[in-house]
This record gives structure tokens, C-alpha cells and sequence, in this order.
């Protein structure tokens, strides 16, 4: 299907704001080298002062998640020598890194392999889903949206309940889900599930969010690191929800999440909660919400990025670090999966019946 006037409208407004943030995140990490100069030593010490430093002018959650770098330094800087391995520094730098437990924080060799901060959990939860289980047991008449990465539409088998699965905020048209909110508008209730949401997108966020609007709230304000100390801000900039005026589903709407749920994946639940029928079910989510910094780069190789804003809610308070805590808590073992069993899938399922009398 072409897309109608109004989203090619939205497409390229909406481009045109990933090129601005682009051109952002670029102008607000000017201020130390990204590329490294040729000339500069490529010692294992040098190589740890480069980035020890650049964290420390750049990074923006040190005070947030109570990071007291310069005992980290303390701690780390002797131990570098040059008569290190390259393995052995790489597990250093690891193990410094390890303390942000941020998943923004991502470094490379340039050799294929890579690290990232606090991702343990994470990545375990990728064993605790099954869309083939999903798929099988528990969903009928599944439709995909063949325009977006990792979504598609169905019932829950025997129940009067619609259910989406989407995998990312990434894609070119999130106006779409006004579509299919419309198609499962006659269920009693939605199962929304984010679960191993990879992120992507925040203004993509903002939008499928907005096919589920009550009204226009304040959920969010952002501020991004400017300046050497480690409180060095710029202003709030302020973020609301969109009030979708042809939403009509005022009925209760089920979001699923995980450890897995992720940075842009967060941000649309801080959209999704500020709801009055929307509930949380599910572990809590990863507390990573910060936008990333470009590349940067050292002079043996190596690349790494890292968490260059904060987010806060209305009252002040940051979740990163923290997580969504769901309103009902439950998780998956890897044992469920195996057993053919989606907890998480059947608690939602059940809350709606405890709740609503759905069924």
C-alpha cells in the first residue's frame, strides 16, 4: 500500500529530525578530539588516559548512578603497564567500564569483538521469550506490518483480547499503529508486548505511543552534559505526550516488558504510563535511557561510545540505572520456555480476567 499525503508529510518531517539530532550529538561532544592524531603515543598508559579523560569530560550519568571516577582511577591506573596484552587491557578497560553498568556504554577493537557495560541481565532475558512459542500457543490470525521492523498484530487464542509484539522503535512509519489499533478496536482489551525491545528511535517512540493517547501530559525533560564538571548541563527541554484525537481505545491496555526493554523502548513506556488504562506487567525493564555519543576513538584502534544526556521525570527523579518497575512483577525462567510456558504471556492474561472479568 502507498502511503497516504499525510505520512509521506510525517516521513520527512520526521527524517529530517534525525539528521538535526545527528548534527546535535555532533556539535555537543566537539569540544574534545574524536579523531585521534596520528602522532599521538599509542602506549597502553596514553591509551587509558584518553579514555579515562574523555569519560570524564563527557559522560552525563556519573552523579546519577554514583560513580566516583576518580577512585575509579585510583584503583585502575596502576594497574596499567606496558608490557600488557592487548587482552589484558582490553579486560582492564572492561572491568573499569563495568562499574557505569550502562549498555550505552559500548566499546570495540575494530577486530570484531565488543564489550558493553551492564548488559549480564540483559542478555540473559533473551533466554526467557519465544515468539515461536508466542506464535504457536498462545496468538491466532497473525499479521505483520511489512513497512516496520519487528511488528506484527493478532488475538489471543480463545479470548477477547488483541495482542501486538514490537521489537524495536526503528522503523519508517510509526503512524501505522493508528491502523492497528483500529483493527483490534472491538477487543476488550490489548496485550502490548516489548519485550527484547532493542530501542532506536525516541520521536518513533513517541508516536506508536501516541495511537494510545488520553491527552497531552509532561513525561519527560532532557538535559544533555555541556561543560567539565560532572553536573555541567544545559537547559530542560521538556517532553509531552500527543493526544491522538481518533483514538477511541479507552479500554485497558496490557504492556509486557523485560530486561531487555531498552533505551527508546523506555522512553515509550514513560509515554505509555502517564495513561490512566495502561499497566505494566513484566520484569523491570534495563535503565538505560540516554542518548549516545558519536564515535570516538584511540590510538590503538579501538572505538567506544557512550551516555552523553540525563532524563528525568516531572518530579525529578531518573530511572536510569533503575529500570520501569512493572505493576505487576513476574519474569520467565529459561525452565518455562522450555515447558512450553510464557508466564509473563499467562499473568497477563489472568490479571485481565482478575481485573476486568475479560475473557
Amino acid at each position: 500500500m502507498f502511503p497516504t499525503l499525510s505520512q509521506l508529510v510525517y516521513l520527512t518531517n520526521f527524517n529530517m529530525k534525525k539528521i538535526i539530532t545527528i548534527l546535535i550529538l555532533v556539535i555537543a561532544t566537539s569540544c574534545s578530539k574524536v579523531i585521534i592524531e596520528e602522532n599521538e603515543p599509542n602506549t597502553k598508559k596514553n591509551n587509558f588516559e584518553i579514555l579515562w579523560n574523555d569519560f570524564d569530560q563527557h559522560y552525563s550519568l556519573f552523579v546519577i548512578r554514583d560513580i566516583n571516577w576518580n577512585d575509579l582511577y585510583d584503583r585502575y591506573q596502576p594497574q596499567v603497564n606496558e608490557n600488557q596484552s592487548d587482552d589484558e587491557l582490553w579486560t582492564l578497560f572492561s572491568n573499569l567500564l563495568e562499574h557505569l553498568d550502562d549498555s550505552h556504554t559500548v566499546m570495540y577493537d575494530g577486530n570484531g569483538n565488543s564489550y558493553r557495560s551492564g548488559y549480564k541481565l540483559n542478555k540473559q532475558s533473551i533466554n526467557e521469550i519465544s515468539k515461536t512459542l508466542i506464535e504457536e500457543k498462545y496468538i491466532e490470525e497473525i499479521t505483520t506490518i511489512s513497512s516496520e521492523d519487528d511488528l506484527l498484530y493478532s488475538k489471543i487464542k480463545n479470548k477477547n483480547i488483541g495482542y501486538i509484539y514490537l521489537g524495536t522503535m526503528d522503523g519508517s512509519n510509526p503512524a501505522v499503529m493508528d491502523n492497528v489499533v483500529a483493527k483490534l478496536e472491538a477487543y476488550d482489551a490489548i496485550i502490548l508486548d516489548i519485550r527484547q525491545n532493542t530501542g532506536g528511535e525516541d520521536r518513533y517512540s513517541a508516536r506508536i505511543a501516541q495511537s494510545f493517547s488520553d491527552g497531552r501530559h509532561l513525561v519527560y525533560t532532557v538535559q544533555t552534559r555541556n561543560g567539565p564538571n560532572h553536573n555541567d548541563f544545559d537547559s530542560k527541554t521538556e517532553y509531552f505526550t500527543k493526544f491522538n484525537n481518533s483514538n477511541t481505545y479507552n479500554k485497558p491496555v496490557v504492556v509486557l516488558t523485560d530486561r531487555k526493554t531498552i533505551s527508546a523502548g523506555e522512553v515509550f513506556l514513560l509515554h505509555m504510563k502517564a495513561f490512566n488504562n495502561v499497566i505494566q506487567i513484566g520484569d523491570t525493564t534495563a535503565g538505560d535511557f540516554s542518548t549516545l555519543s558519536n564515535m570516538r576513538f584511540l590510538p590503538n584502534g579501538w572505538h567506544y561510545q557512550y551516555s552523553i544526556q540525563k532524563f528525568l521525570l516531572p518530579n525529578g527523579e531518573s530511572l536510569d540505572g533503575i529500570g520501569h518497575i512493572p505493576d505487576v512483577y513476574v519474569k520467565n525462567t529459561e525452565a518455562d520456555i522450555k515447558a512450553g510456558n510464557d508466564t509473563v504471556l499467562d499473568t497477563a492474561i489472568q490479571h485481565l480476567f482478575n481485573e476486568f472479568g475479560i475473557e
